[in-house]
């Protein structure tokens, strides 16, 4: 079974939600049977690499908000954030383009590596000091964290066109698919799961999911055709 997360490292709520979902995931008896692939999503796409702002400062522009209604919505941020064991810094953190991370993060999974990259990305974003959008080496020392090697990093951050297709791809998909917010959840393009669900909510579409698998259906020909199997292949007759 594939479950396919639209994430954005800037949501705080794809944050929160991917340690819930994970949580159903660890408890899930299943669980080897799971797929788990990670796409983009951009909540500010078309954003300069060099616009980087407080996030309180975003907030209150974007949202229409005051100051003391944003720091009150990422107290409760920090709030949510902690009863999952994360870490979440309410003060001080900055917002800019994603966009770069997301290119990473396409090449981590041709690596095998995408969600060793995403949790590092997600953990410097929300809970360290140092930010994440002023400074390519600091995504280079995320990504070799990650394991992948640090040349090929900054070759990629160097060439604005690689996995670019890739991101942009994945954000149509997430439009026809009718995700217009992340986090957004889709299992075995049968089932979707909208936001930062309880961990219960996740278990119960996992169980659905997986519950409802359907049998390959093999369509009759009306007799045995060719093929090839563990004893060797079918020879010819005639």
């Amino acid at each position: 079974m594939r479950v396919e997360i639209w994430s954005d490292i800037a949501c705080p709520w794809c944050y929160v939600g991917k340690a819930r979902f994970d949580k159903a995931l660890r408890d899930f008896p299943h669980r080897d049977d799971v797929e788990v692939v990670h796409r983009s999503f951009e909540l500010d796409p078309g954003r300069a690499k060099d616009d980087i702002q407080p996030v309180i400062t975003m907030l209150t522009k974007k949202y229409g908000m005051s100051a003391a209604q944003a720091e009150a919505g990422e107290d409760n941020l920090g709030a949510q954030a902690a009863a999952e064991g994360l870490d979440y810094r309410t003060r001080g953190r900055d917002h800019g383009s994603t966009f770069d991370m997301h290119r990473l993060l396409h090449l981590a999974k041709e690596q095998g590596r995408q969600e060793q990259l995403l949790d590092l990305l997600y953990r410097a974003n929300f809970a360290e000091e140092r930010s994440v959008f002023d400074d390519d080496e600091r995504l280079v020392e995320l990504a070799a964290a990650a394991g992948l090697d640090a040349e090929a990093v900054r070759a990629v951050l160097a060439d604005p066109d690689a996995y670019a297709d890739e991101v942009r791809a994945d954000e149509r998909e997430a439009a026809q698919l009718g995700a217009n917010g992340v986090p957004f959840f889709v299992l075995d393009r049968k089932y979707g799961v909208s936001g930062a669900q309880p961990a219960e909510v996740f278990t119960r579409a996992l169980t659905q999911a997986y519950g409802e698998r359907s049998p390959l259906k093999i369509v009759d020909g009306g007799e045995d055709a060719d093929a090839c199997g563990p004893d060797g292949c079918a020879v010819p007759q005639h």
